[in-house]
């Protein structure tokens, strides 16, 4: 795996993540914002809106056969086909979960993650203890996250770097045949992209 990232760790708060948390501070302390609609915000970013996009490709992926080719072939020319290009997803590349293999996608040296297609990075995925653990013992990872995959199942863990993210294609559920894509991307989770889940079953 690779680790030539080209930007400083993040074990602290960045000079621009401190910069933000000190101005949300003085902003709050006169009466000017309120933390918890921000957090709100923040939430439908992380968790709504911005995973909204990776599920779209997903769903795609799943209904066009020749779509999920190129996605494994070039991932950002074919995100990108979609309109998801920008900050941190200039260099992608897709990995499809199978029956034999699931796919866990972690940064070990800082935090770099694909914001076009997944939106805000979850706080857990910058932590340190995801970083080194998800390499070291992945199973026990996803057992933490509620997922518990069979002994026989690899598990092939991704390190994103400055130059290269990865977005994981989950295993489309069964009982979806015939669902059109903006159905299927309901199923699509966050989560399931970044390979600590799987895509929701069919209610």
């Amino acid at each position: 795996m690779s680790h030539n990232h080209d930007h400083h760790h993040d074990n602290e708060l960045d000079p621009f993540a401190a910069r933000v948390r000190a101005l949300e501070s003085i902003l709050t302390q006169k009466g000017l914002i309120d933390p918890t609609a921000i957090d709100v915000i923040v939430d439908t970013y992380e968790t709504k809106i911005g995973p909204r996009n990776g599920a779209k490709v997903v769903a795609k992926a799943w209904v066009d056969a020749d779509y999920a080719e190129w996605l494994k072939r070039d991932a950002t020319a074919a995100i990108g086909s979609l309109g998801y290009t920008g900050r941190q997803g200039e260099h992608m590349q897709a990995v499809f979960n199978t029956a034999d293999t699931h796919n866990l996608v972690v940064c070990t040296l800082c935090s770099c993650y694909p914001w076009s297609v997944l939106g805000l990075p979850p706080v857990w995925y910058k932590a340190p203890p995801y970083r080194s653990r998800a390499v070291i013992d992945p199973r026990g990872v996803l057992e933490e996250f509620g997922l518990t995959l069979p002994r026989t199942t690899k598990i092939r863990v991704w390190d994103s770097t400055a130059e290269l993210r990865y977005l994981v294609v989950p295993m489309r559920p069964e009982g979806t045949e015939g669902w059109s894509e903006e159905r299927l991307a309901d199923l699509v989770t966050r989560d399931a992209m970044i390979g600590t889940g799987l895509a929701r079953e069919p209610a």
